[in-house]
């Protein structure tokens, strides 16, 4: 338990410092949060023309409301603190890549519907999207990265059946 716990530490903070590197966020970062925007906006267009994207912002053509998609709105936050506790933890590597293939879809699914929410509450109610966003997304993204995790640590054959697995 306690090689995992430090494990997870370093990989944690090594990747975040990763993360916060100006060439990764003008190479990884910055293009994933816009990539979020794009899927976004072309959802949200299947059922409502007034809806625009540009880079990272999603406006709305007739209020001119409009989101933008900061740094630790994109989901990365979430897929970091999972990967560091995958990779941590003593398993075989094709069960890691399931499960890190598994979280991603999770966490970007989840993210997408949050995106999506905070910017008809952002429509609808400024208050509701200062409060959902603050206090209930940033929660649930995080919460959905530890399901993830505890579902595939569960799902984690035995040491014996690993080894015939493979």
């Amino acid at each position: 338990m306690l090689r995992f716990l430090v494990s997870f530490l370093v990989l944690l903070i090594a990747l975040f410092a990763l993360e916060m590197l100006a060439p990764v966020q003008r190479a990884v970062i910055l293009p994933w949060t816009a990539l979020l925007a794009d899927l976004s906006g072309w959802l949200m267009q299947w059922f409502d023309t007034g809806v625009m994207v540009s880079g990272k912002v999603i406006r709305n053509t007739v209020s001119d409301f409009g989101v933008s998609i900061e740094p630790g709105c994109n989901g990365v936050e979430a897929m970091i603190v999972l990967l560091a506790a995958v990779v941590a933890f003593p398993a075989p590597w094709a069960y890691k890549l399931k499960g890190l293939f598994a979280g991603f879809i999770a966490i970007q699914a989840l993210n997408l519907v949050r995106i999506i929410s905070l910017y008809y509450l952002g429509l609808w109610s400024p208050t509701l999207f200062e409060w959902a966003h603050l206090y209930i997304w940033q929660a649930l993204i995080m919460l959905d990265a530890l399901i993830v995790f505890l579902i595939w640590v569960r799902f984690i054959p035995a040491a014996g059946e690993a080894a015939n697995a493979g």
